[in-house]
């Protein structure tokens, strides 16, 4: 039996259909992680150290562990960042801490990442206690990406910088480095010497 034109011209025409669909893959964009960031709150430094200043309630403090560390080292831990600020402090009343090496000290520091920085940003800042900070914020696959420095130049000599320990892009990180600037600051901003 012969089968109608218009049959087989149908089979023909839906296999074509069929065998020609393509389904147009696209790439997903690119995501980053989510993030909630914690109100801030903030709490005194304990009385034994010769400054004082105020830090987040969401960072815990430690001692130094380093082999290196010196009395007054300490270290803001954020565990929920896996991020750490580490403060160190010289006596500058200490005829080996000399105020012009600790400065170089602390420049070179921050220039030795000028490699992998796009950008390095430097700043004075005028903080409560009438003295000034030096500021630095460092963009780019850098380790630190916040440092700052203060010092009363004949007693005291106050450094910081912020290290995430983590293998996240700073593009993802960016709202909690951000965040931990910010609490640098008010760190700075409620900083005292004690004298």
């Amino acid at each position: 039996m012969r089968k109608p034109l218009h049959f087989i011209f149908a089979i023909i025409l839906l296999s074509c259909a069929v065998l020609s669909c393509e389904e147009v893959y696209l790439p997903k964009p690119k995501g980053y992680n989510r993030i909630d960031l914690p109100e801030p709150r903030y709490q005194i430094l304990p009385d034994t150290f010769p400054y004082k200043f105020q830090f987040s309630d969401h960072s815990v403090l430690s001692r130094d562990s380093s082999k290196n560390a010196e009395r007054y080292w300490v270290n803001l831990n954020y565990p929920q960042f896996d991020a750490v600020v580490q403060i160190t402090y010289k006596n500058l009343v200490d005829p080996r801490n000399k105020p012009e090496v600790l400065l170089n000290e602390a420049f070179e520091l921050a220039m030795k990442h000028k490699v992998k920085a796009y950008g390095i940003e430097e700043s004075l800042v005028r903080i409560p206690n009438g003295q000034v900070a030096s500021v630095t914020e460092l963009e780019g696959e850098v380790p630190t990406q916040f440092q700052f420095f203060t010092s009363d130049s004949t007693r005291h000599f106050f450094r910081g910088a912020l290290y995430f320990n983590t293998a996240t892009k700073n593009d993802s990180l960016a709202p909690v480095i951000e965040y931990i600037k910010k609490d640098m600051m008010h760190l700075l901003n409620s900083f005292e010497w004690k004298y």
